[in-house]
């Protein structure tokens, strides 16, 4: 059985063909090579080699400073991202769940515990966004699949929508009170940005098991 590696993200699929377009990251047939070794043990002793080092990379340095790419290349070498997004995937379901008890039981504490937990997200996301930015170029060669491009919607998503909420509340304390016109909108802002991170979640996932 003939086996196919994807350059994009280290997909391997065993056929007579490439399927035409890779399970995992979305990219075309185009992006699949053969591997020749039977042996896989003989073509790579480790999934992470195959992801750090894509058929068609685009440079680090090409898109940011050359003097950085050093510290960069570390960055991406001891998976900043991966790490750094733990962050809004983790304090955003507790923020959603506090502005949703605070709504239904007007209790103001649990909405300024969602204001603090929102705030530690916006201080987090421009280095997740960055760490993702060099990761995406480094590791996936900047390729622009569907899979890429539902990643960065997703992440400009929560970076719109988590600083909206904390100015949102900073304007109007009570905007989640019972009493407030606004709190299922605000509320439905949450629950989008709840999903936008998500999702971006789930499809990380994808990358890191190939599934």
């Amino acid at each position: 059985m003939q086996k196919w590696q994807c350059t994009v993200c280290g997909y391997i699929h065993e056929g007579d063909q490439p399927p035409e377009e890779c399970p995992v990251c979305g990219a075309d047939q185009s992006k699949f090579v053969k591997l020749e070794s039977k042996e896989p043990s003989e073509t790579v002793t480790n999934q992470e080699d195959l992801t750090d080092q894509p058929a068609d990379p685009q440079p680090v340095d090409s898109v940011v400073a050359p003097k950085y790419d050093g510290l960069f290349g570390l960055m991406v070498k001891h998976h900043v991202h991966p790490v750094t997004v733990h962050i809004p995937n983790g304090v955003l379901p507790v923020s959603v769940v506090f502005l949703l008890l605070a709504a239904v039981l007007n209790f103001s504490a649990l909405s300024q515990a969602a204001f603090y937990n929102l705030v530690v997200v916006v201080i987090a996301m421009p280095v997740v966004i960055f760490s993702g930015y060099l990761e995406w170029q480094k590791k996936y060669g900047g390729n622009l699949t569907a899979f890429f491009i539902t990643k960065i919607i997703c992440a400009a998503v929560v970076s719109l929508t988590a600083p909206a909420l904390v100015v949102w509340f900073v304007i109007d304390p009570q905007a989640i009170t019972m009493s407030s016109p606004h709190k299922w909108l605000l509320l439905l802002v949450a629950f989008v940005m709840l999903a936008a991170a998500a999702t971006a979640g789930y499809l990380g996932g994808k990358l890191v098991f190939k599934d």
